[in-house]
């Protein structure tokens, strides 16, 4: 019982880190352009994430050596969490730090429907309608000023939540089972994304040394938090716990999300924008708690399906 309270913490407070993320990409695009946003976070990450890896093995504690697993795993990886990233910072450039939490959050109801690692069969009707729920939230937020054309941050933030949702699903499915190592995977994942973006970024690196320094911690800010922390916290939870329990524990960052944009931001909030903050929250907990008594009942039924939680 410890174990998993712990477990749950460190997703709850991956969710808190991650619900601040969307004002602080935010600003960051407002300094500078989105890939130099992008090539910043993952260059100041990889090189955090191999200190690390060198100061342990320094240590005696860890072997610098990356194992076949780690660098095939992620590789891939690093390739849908740089999907994730280049959606979620285009699209929160073109809308509201609360509005990307709030849509970001159907990767709760999304993930257990592409999860087929849990062992949980089909899940119930009820599920459906709380992804309806999830849904109809998504649609007034969309047109939260009136109903005309929706924002295309909105509708970047929408496809980053499909594709997030198939990143956490792969995360659970490429690493079980598996000698792979959070730290090592992590730096994989952030050196993969350095390689990415240096390119396209690369006209616009002689304008780094002259950002200023608010600017500058939002990169860092984004890069060891958001980032390394959040990165190396996921993979571990998802390989002691579940993809779609690890997904659905992340239920508080759209609440996270609003209460930085709103109350350090200063974002304003629409009836219709209200609304869809509240039937979101509303889906995502109900679905959440669907998934969670359905698996509990599928575990019951069949025991042998019950995953041990795998070592760090």
């Amino acid at each position: 019982m410890f174990y998993a309270r712990r477990t749950d913490a460190v997703l709850l407070l991956v969710a808190v880190v991650w619900g601040s993320s969307y004002l602080a990409a935010q600003t960051a695009t407002h300094a500078l352009p989105v890939l130099m946003v992008l090539f910043a976070r993952y260059a100041i990450s990889a090189i955090a994430c191999l200190a690390l890896v060198a100061a342990r093995r320094h240590r005696g504690r860890f072997t610098l050596r990356f194992t076949r697993d780690e660098v095939q795993v992620g590789g891939l990886l690093g390739l849908t969490q740089a999907a994730v990233l280049v959606l979620e910072t285009y699209g929160v450039a073109h809308t509201s730090a609360a509005n990307a939490g709030l849509i970001i959050s159907l990767t709760i109801v999304l993930t257990p429907l592409l999860d087929r690692t849990a062992g949980t069969g089909r899940l119930p009707l009820r599920f459906f309608a709380a992804t309806g729920v999830c849904l109809l939230a998504v649609t007034l937020l969309m047109f939260g000023s009136g109903f005309h054309h929706p924002r295309i941050g909105d509708l970047l933030i929408l496809v980053a939540a499909v594709v997030r949702a198939g990143h956490v699903v792969l995360v659970g499915r490429l690493t079980k089972g598996r000698m792979v190592r959070p730290l090592q995977l992590t730096a994989v994942q952030t050196v993969v994304g350095s390689a990415l973006f240096v390119v396209p970024a690369a006209h616009g690196l002689s304008t780094l040394p002259r950002v200023d320094a608010p600017v500058w911690g939002q990169l860092v800010y984004l890069a060891l938090f958001c980032s390394v922390f959040a990165f190396l916290a996921q993979t571990w939870a998802v390989q002691n716990s579940s993809a779609s329990r690890a997904s659905l524990l992340l239920g508080t960052e759209p609440v996270w999300a609003v209460t930085v944009g709103v109350s350090v931001g200063g974002e304003k909030f629409t009836a219709f924008a209200g609304l869809g903050a509240a039937l979101m929250v509303t889906g995502t907990y109900w679905g959440q708690n669907i998934e969670r008594v359905h698996r509990a009942l599928t575990n019951e039924q069949t025991p042998g399906r019950a995953t041990a939680p795998a070592g760090v």
